[in-house]
């Protein structure tokens, strides 16, 4: 059997990588940086075979020709490469990546797979600052977050715990590392795809429809987009999160609708579905430590990093 030796969950945003001169006198984002410094440390020190890495996709690698609630990358996994994160051929622990795509169908889900993947920066830019050798394999889990209707909270929780279930049966004796990549509390200007309003929500929706193959042709307009847009961040609802992680139970949150979530956090915070799966993965005692959290308003996001023990490393340690 295999064993998930430790859980990483991370706030990401591009705009970390192209505008840091602009926050580099914010102590909140200094804190978010060695947050992820710490988290890669703690994940070097465990030592991962391999890593599932459990994320969103904005509309670089999927689009709204056919837009799966869950994707496993089986074969070649391949990074979009926006806005300085990692791309090209990412590593791929293809062995693992079939058996976890077998496995959840035998144990009830219906996740899509792909034998050539585009992930962009709801994995990559996690994979960036938490691998940055980018040498350990990993399987990328994508859930639909942004294209609704989405996977529901619990669903969510409970796909972590089928992979969980997995990986103790592969029958490989690696030591697997679970990273979750997104939120926290954050609003894109981002539509509904079925209600536009407005000649930027018609690009955009264009911009998903139309993208495959050539969504860099309308990137320099979405980046306006992004960078023009107010933010809107609830700490609050980021803080209790947080300690729900630490504390290792997500029950509080499981029950709450999408459009809850939309209303308290904003549409990025759907992304807290990664999280949920992650902890999940960890398993029932888990215990999660708060790295670093920061409301960065030039990020558009509430910015948090967290590490979870399993049990059975607490109970061993």
């Amino acid at each position: 059997m295999s064993d998930i030796v430790l859980g990483v969950g991370a706030s990401h945003s591009t705009l970390m990588n192209t505008d840091w001169d602009k926050v580099d006198r914010l102590d909140g984002a200094h804190r978010f940086r060695n947050g992820l410094e710490r988290a890669r440390d703690r994940l070097a020190a465990a030592a991962p075979d391999a890593v599932v890495i459990i994320g969103s996709n904005h509309f670089r690698g999927f689009f709204l020709d056919m837009m799966p609630a869950i994707t496993i990358g089986v074969g070649e996994v391949l990074g979009a490469g926006e806005a300085g994160t990692p791309g090209g051929p990412l590593p791929a622990d293809t062995g693992l990546a079939r058996h976890l795509l077998t496995s959840l169908v035998g144990y009830g889900f219906d996740p899509a797979f792909s034998l050539r993947l585009t992930v962009d920066h709801g994995i990559t830019h996690s994979l960036q600052h938490l691998l940055p050798a980018l040498d350990v394999p990993i399987v990328p889990v994508v859930i639909n977050m942004f294209a609704p209707p989405l996977p529901s909270l619990r669903r969510c929780h409970d796909l972590g715990a089928a992979i969980a279930r997995a990986v103790a049966v592969d029958g490989a004796g690696k030591r697997v590392a679970v990273i979750a990549s997104g939120g926290l509390s954050h609003r894109l200007p981002w539509p509904k795809w079925f209600d536009t309003l407005s000649d930027d929500d018609r690009f955009l929706v264009e911009a998903w429809l139309n993208g495959r193959g050539s969504w860099g042709d309308y990137e320099v307009r979405r980046r306006q987009i992004i960078r023009a847009a107010e933010p809107d961040i609830n700490p609050s609802f980021d803080r209790d999160f947080l300690k729900l992680v630490e504390q290792g139970d997500l029950g509080p949150v499981l029950e709450r609708s999408s459009a809850d979530i939309d209303a308290a956090a904003g549409n990025g915070a759907q992304e807290i579905r990664s999280w949920i799966a992650m902890l999940a993965a960890l398993g029932p005692g888990a215990r999660g430590e708060t790295l670093a959290y920061a409301a960065i308003p030039q990020w558009l996001t509430g910015m948090g990093v967290a590490v979870v023990e399993p049990p059975t490393t607490k109970e061993t340690a």
